[in-house]
């Protein structure tokens, strides 16, 4: 029975995408569909996998039609699934395609929905994306994977899944995969708890390096790969949760200790970053031309001398407030220059994290939020971007939502953007893209495009750390738990 169903299923998706024709008679409305994912009027790269979508109106049948001056479409059921085929076939050449629904209703009549676009750009996307799913719980890390995503179909695949060489009991973390310069044959990714270290894939090798020192809070946290060296900035942390009990957030999440460091691939060499007991210093990014390192930066200042470190932060976590700063780096000398502040986010009492070049070095993207540097279960954190030749800062109005938006990346080619957010049901954060002009104005966000329409209400994960990459990772899965049970090389 199991086999038949299985069996079954796909005919079913088939059937309720079925081609048809537009009704030969129906009244007006002037009411814009309701469809999940909410596509109506946004802009989509011309290389990007096909929209589908679910019509959520009330009604016994529904046809879509979709046309341009070159071509016409028309399907049949509540889930609209173009194939790849025909959307290539509807979006070559053309600028926009105009989206008519109909819907019947139990009276057997027919009623035509005011019309959308979906705007074309020829703007294209990098076709791959990585990313790490997750359950959004606090202690368990139970079956995590960081997975990856050809944005041209929808092909999803492991690049390493923690289940491959741990138990549920043993809870083994993986996490802060990244790449340099979206190239995915230079990856990195840790491996946290059993097992340890930190996974690096460079030109065609592997290992697995153990990057925790005399001289150093912790191991390698938060990564950035410098552009074009075998080099990589980490913040190193001491982190800790806090619950809430009587108040409708969930957790915080906050460094009791950070730092900064910089690692030497090639030389397998480690070198912290002075520092002040005081400062906590995390997020660290690259600008493009490689000079200059920007990260988040606050100053702790104790309230409380009788309590412990930890507790005092803990009971005062909401005072804690992050800049962007940024120092200038001298490649030859491996050196850096004085810190300067970006964003002043504290003077005005708000707090600034992930800093984001875009990759001509002309606009900041940053998260900000009223406390702390961890926004990702912060309402209030919603996205910024700064023009870096004039410091013009401003909120992105067009892409922010009433709920969580947090981290985020650019394309390639600096025309789209991906950011985490948490806008369809406050709990589960989903990838959506905007397209960027080159005066940095934004189009309406549009959700990750998934094979079902509702994939992602059916998905009880969470997309973490989305990144654009120029190609797949082409090391497999069990490649890469080899390394993981190998023995950790340590840092100089």
């Amino acid at each position: 029975m199991k086999r038949l169903l299985l069996t079954l299923l796909p005919l079913l998706v088939l059937a309720s995408c079925r081609h048809a024709t537009v009704p030969a008679s129906y009244s007006e409305a002037d009411s814009l569909p309701h469809i999940y994912p909410e596509y109506t009027e946004v802009t989509v790269p011309r290389n990007m996998a096909p929209l589908r979508f679910h019509i959520e109106e009330e009604g016994k049948d529904f046809v879509c039609n979709f046309s341009t001056p070159g071509s016409t479409l028309t399907l049949r059921g509540s889930d609209v699934c173009p194939s790849i085929k025909d959307w290539q076939r509807l979006t070559d050449g053309q600028q926009e395609i105009r989206v008519d629904i109909y819907v019947r209703s139990d009276e057997g009549k027919w009623q035509h929905l005011r019309p959308f676009a979906i705007h074309i750009s020829p703007d294209e996307i990098d076709p791959y994306m990585a990313y790490r799913l997750i359950a959004p719980s606090y202690v368990a890390y139970e079956d995590l994977t960081i997975c990856q995503r050809n944005l041209t179909n929808y092909d999803e695949r492991v690049v390493y899944g923690n289940m491959i060489n741990s138990k549920e009991s043993e809870g083994q973390c993986i996490n802060c995969h990244a790449f340099q310069n979206y190239n995915p044959d230079r990856m990195q990714f840790h491996v946290r708890q059993g097992m340890g270290g930190t996974v690096i894939t460079c030109d065609g090798t592997t290992r697995k390096v153990n990057l925790k020192t005399d001289s150093t809070i912790s191991a390698g946290v938060y990564p950035a790969w410098h552009p074009t060296e075998k080099l990589i900035a980490y913040s190193t942390n001491n982190t800790i949760q806090l619950f809430h009990t009587r108040d409708i957030k969930k957790v915080e999440v906050q460094d009791t200790y950070s730092n900064l460091m910089l690692y030497d691939v090639e030389r397998n060499e480690v070198t912290p970053l002075p520092r002040d007991t005081n400062r906590l210093d995390c997020f660290p990014w690259w600008s493009p031309n490689g000079q200059t390192l920007y990260y988040c930066s606050a100053t702790y200042t104790p309230t409380d001398s009788l309590l412990p470190r930890q507790s005092d932060m803990l009971r005062h976590f909401e005072r804690l407030k992050y800049n962007i700063v940024a120092r200038d780096f001298d490649l030859k000398n491996r050196s850096f220059g004085p810190e300067h502040i970006i964003v002043d986010a504290a003077s005005e009492g708000r707090s600034a994290t992930l800093p984001r070049i875009s990759p001509d070095g002309t606009w900041l993207l940053f998260t900000m939020g009223g406390h702390g540097v961890f926004h990702i279960w912060h309402t209030d954190a919603d996205l910024y971007m700064m023009h870096l030749p004039t410091g013009e800062t401003r909120p992105l109005d067009e892409v922010n939502s009433p709920r969580v938006e947090s981290y985020h990346s650019w394309s390639s080619n600096g025309r789209w953007i991906v950011f985490s957010s948490r806008r369809d049901d406050g709990n589960y954060t989903r990838p959506y893209f905007a397209h960027v002009d080159a005066d940095g104005h934004m189009t309406k966000p549009f959700e990750l495009p998934a094979q079902h329409p509702l994939y992602h209400r059916e998905l009880m994960r969470s997309y973490n750390i989305p990144e654009f990459i120029n190609g797949p990772v082409n090391i497999g899965p069990q490649e890469l738990a080899r390394v993981v049970r190998s023995q950790a090389i340590q840092a100089r």
